[in-house]
């Protein structure tokens, strides 16, 4: 494969459907769904055309966008992981301002 193979693959990766699923219309609403996308490659090659590369692309989503009686509007997607994370890290702080706080007050 050639440079110029892969940077068409790159293109053809990061399109605005990536991005923007396809609309969906029901009842008179229609919704479109939104990602993030990211993506990164690289490849080389020698005098002999000797060469490769690689390509990543990741994608999570993020909201929609609902349309409904003339009005748009914004709904987030709700990332269960990183609401399990933040959780996670706040009973680490509350543990250890607590441990704190017992510690003092048991040396006073």
């Amino acid at each position: 494969m050639n440079v110029d193979e892969m940077l068409q693959g790159v293109r053809d990766a990061l399109t605005v459907q990536r991005v923007y699923g396809e609309p969906i219309e029901r009842d008179g609403v229609l919704i479109i769904p939104a990602a993030s996308v990211r993506g990164g490659g690289g490849g080389g090659g020698d005098a002999n055309q000797n060469g490769g590369g690689g390509f990543g692309l990741t994608a999570k989503p993020v909201g929609t966008y609902v349309v409904a009686g003339g009005r748009v509007s914004w709904e987030p997607a709700v990332d269960v992981n990183r609401i399990v994370l933040g959780a996670q890290v706040a009973a680490v702080v509350i543990a250890l301002v607590i441990g704190s706080v017992l510690r003092a007050r048991s040396h006073a």
